[in-house]
């Protein structure tokens, strides 16, 4: 079986070693609830084949089966030639909606969060030559209170509703790192004073480490900086007036999608031990007396409702050239945003819409009925989509909730105003760069409500 999905999938934090893990994997649904009785996570054989990143609901997955199945099995092996000084980071995209991972039949983690990506350090799991994987993913097809976006709750799609997707459906992939390595970054960008400001997180420090820091724009090298590194989290903040100065069309936007590259290399006595490439782009989106403004001048925002469906792959894009065309068409049409309802999107899609320059709203898949476990499910899940998305220059407004989806009796209901407006602020204490709209509205009486609770905040910042 070809494997469709080979780019590397977290372009914003691009590393040169890495194995895709992608392809066909073994597959079984447990529809008798019998995979951790028997220990399925051990020894055993499933009788399907999968192609991995595609549900099983997708035509592409191989199965194309839409019928319930909420507990399902997948499995596959790798090879490794293992290093005593290296670690090995297990990747996952996104699997919907909870996930319990073994490699060689220990229990490596779990995650719950359909939309959100996750990683796991199986360094003390793997072995040299051949390693096992084993995903069991649960995603109750009925629950409403779970974050589930368009996904219909019954088995055939009508209305406005679509197919649901289960399990794997955002790609897997294994790093090999050194013991030492970098962790993260965050750019924030300050287009007023002409900076950019960078947070690094570093994991496993030790002595006489040191950070290299290579900002080039155009081809031309902006800034070189070295970093004596004594903890593990560090800000540096970077003057860009040269740049801005030199080059007419430095900021960014759909018209000009300029961006800076970044190249961070982390060393160990003077010799390199990890390094990342990356990218930012500076621009800056507010509203002024209640018209929004891209870079300090007004900005009509012209969006398609984009809802991320494939009609073979369901959530999944059959390949990344689909997703560039989708952004391609998009801008062909004469838009020059997207709204992604319902769908927190494949980090590929931002990238292409921070190269090609889209502007994106990034909205969080919301549930359909409110309770206590609807708020906690949607408050960690919402928060583990912005870290991951922080760097994209090309969102520029978050959407935690969408036309009282989860929140049906705003009205008369203290507890659904106080969430809507919770999500509100904790989106804004996690980025004060962006837009945020806690609720645009739906029904007349919702509608009433967002204009008097949602837009005065907007307004204000």
């Amino acid at each position: 079986m070809t494997i469709l999905r080979t780019e590397y999938p977290r372009p914003q934090f691009q590393r040169k070693n890495w194995i895709n893990l992608n392809g066909e994997w073994e597959f079984d649904y447990d529809d008798s609830n019998l995979g951790r009785t028997e220990k399925w996570y051990k020894d055993h054989s499933f009788s399907k084949r999968i192609h991995v990143p595609f549900s099983y609901q997708s035509a592409l997955s191989g199965i194309g089966d839409t019928t319930f199945h909420d507990l399902v099995w997948y499995k596959r092996t790798f090879l490794l030639q293992t290093e005593r000084t290296s670690r090995y980071i297990l990747h996952f995209g996104a699997v919907d909606y909870e996930a319990w991972v073994w490699i060689n039949g220990e229990l490596a983690g779990y995650h719950q969060g359909g939309h959100s990506s996750f990683h796991f350090d199986i360094t003390h799991l793997v072995k040299s030559g051949s390693n096992s994987l084993v995903v069991q993913a649960n995603d109750s097809s009925t629950a409403l209170d779970q974050p589930r976006g368009k996904q219909y709750w019954k088995e055939q799609s009508e209305s406005i509703f679509y197919t649901r997707t289960t399990g794997i459906w955002q790609s897997v992939w294994l790093e090999e790192l050194p013991e030492t390595s970098l962790s993260n970054v965050y750019f924030t960008p300050d287009i007023d004073e002409k900076q950019i400001k960078i947070d690094y997180q570093i994991d496993s420090l030790k002595e006489d480490h040191q950070l290299d820091i290579v900002i080039s724009f155009k081809g031309t090298t902006i800034i070189k900086d070295t970093v004596g590194l004594l903890s593990q989290k560090g800000s540096r903040q970077y003057s860009l007036t040269h740049a801005a100065t030199e080059f007419e069309n430095w900021l960014w936007s759909p018209e000009h999608p300029n961006l800076f590259d970044v190249t961070l290399t982390l060393r160990h006595h003077n010799q390199m031990i990890d390094e990342v490439q990356s990218y930012f782009g500076m621009r800056k989106i507010s509203v002024h007396n209640g018209e929004v403004h891209l870079n300090n001048k007004p900005y009509y925002m012209r969006l398609v409702l984009d809802q991320g469906y494939f009609p073979d792959g369901v959530l999944t894009a059959p390949s990344e050239e689909d997703l560039i065309q989708d952004i391609k068409l998009t801008k062909q049409l004469g838009f020059n945003g997207a709204r992604k309802h319902q769908k927190v999107e494949d980090p590929l899609y931002y990238y292409w819409a921070d190269r090609l320059g889209l502007l994106v709203w990034g909205e969080m898949a919301n549930s359909y009925t409110f309770n206590e476990v609807a708020v906690e499910r949607i408050s960690k899940e919402w928060q583990e989509v912005i870290a991951r998305d922080y760097n994209h220059p090309c969102i520029v407004a978050w959407v935690p909730i969408n036309e009282s989806l989860g929140v049906p009796n705003l009205l008369t209901s203290s507890k659904q105003r106080h969430h809507s407006l919770t999500m509100y602020y904790l989106t804004k204490s996690l980025d004060q760069t962006r837009l945020v709209m806690s609720n645009d509205g739906w029904s007349t009486q919702n509608r009433i409500y967002a204009r008097s609770m949602t837009m005065r905040p907007l307004r204000n910042d």
